[in-house]
């Protein structure tokens, strides 16, 4: 069963709004713009390359779990008295992560643990209502982004097209580093309004990206889907909690728990092994 840390660390008891059911039939959780076949075959032949020279040279491959500290800039987009969220809610959003990349929720114990290094505040409608892709996204980063590579750089806002966030992969980085990090829509934290998106795993999904992670449904049923083994094959993307769903001949129900599905945030409780072995190995390359 899925624990939502964040909520429990607040000591919160929250009543969401009715208003909420706007995010019900969302069609698309993520903007997160998949990586074409050219590039994904280019991200899988030089990641096997750097674990095969990594090896030769007596390196270690794969890290331990929780080994990996990642620091987090948290940059609050907000406009007058819209979206300014609070300190105890971007705690309780670090810990949702903390949560789902340790397997305390039920899946894989990743090597990623998060600490929030700082918080800005940034009180400008123009980036508050910031689309993907958009020029106000382009300003809003160029002017907020904190560190290297390494840094996860989170921004919240009022997301235009009906969207919960996206996110840049790790080999996005070098082409255009100032671009890098995680957008997600303010009211998707833990306590926020976007019911049934509101305990805090937009963050975790678009985190998956930046740390490297396909959607579960990228590629259908072909057997180059996801590039994770152990993720069974999915037709396409997963809404609500539809216990039982099979969209592919393959064996294996479809893996409408995993992070990288879109279905309700008290659906999702899980990374796969080889979701983590992925995620480590491109972030030792690229991050």
């Amino acid at each position: 069963m899925k624990l939502k840390l964040g909520l429990i660390l607040a000591g919160l008891v929250v009543s969401l709004p009715a208003a909420a059911a706007d995010f019900e039939n969302l069609s698309r959780r993520c903007a997160t713009k998949d990586h074409d076949e050219k590039e994904r075959e280019r991200v899988a032949h030089d990641n096997a390359r750097f674990k095969n020279a990594r090896t030769a040279a007596g390196l270690e491959v794969e890290r331990g779990s929780g080994s990996v500290t990642v620091p987090v800039y948290f940059h609050v987009i907000y406009s007058g008295s819209q979206g300014n969220i609070s300190d105890a809610k971007i705690a309780d959003q670090i810990a949702v992560l903390n949560a789902a990349y340790a397997g305390d929720t039920g899946g894989a114990n990743t090597p990623f643990r998060f600490v929030l290094s700082g918080t800005t505040r940034t009180n400008n409608a123009a980036w508050y209502n910031m689309g993907y892709g958009s020029t106000e996204e382009k300003a809003a980063k160029a002017a907020l982004r904190r560190g290297g590579p390494e840094t996860l750089n989170i921004y919240s806002a009022n997301l235009g097209g009906g969207l919960l966030g996206w996110a840049t992969f790790p080999s996005d980085y070098r082409r255009r580093p100032s671009q890098d990090g995680v957008v997600i829509l303010d009211e998707s934290v833990p306590g926020g309004s976007a019911d049934p998106y509101n305990l805090g795993d937009t963050a975790t999904h678009e985190v998956g990206h930046w740390v490297g992670l396909y959607h579960t449904f990228q590629g259908g049923c072909s057997k180059r889907n996801d590039q994770v083994s152990d993720t069974p094959l999915e037709q396409s993307p997963a809404y609500g909690c539809p216990a039982g769903r099979n969209t592919c001949s393959a064996a294996g129900l479809d893996p409408v728990e995993n992070f990288m599905d879109y279905t309700d945030d008290n659906c999702m409780f899980e990374f796969t092994p080889g979701q983590s072995a992925r995620a480590d190995g491109l972030t030792l390359q690229y991050r």
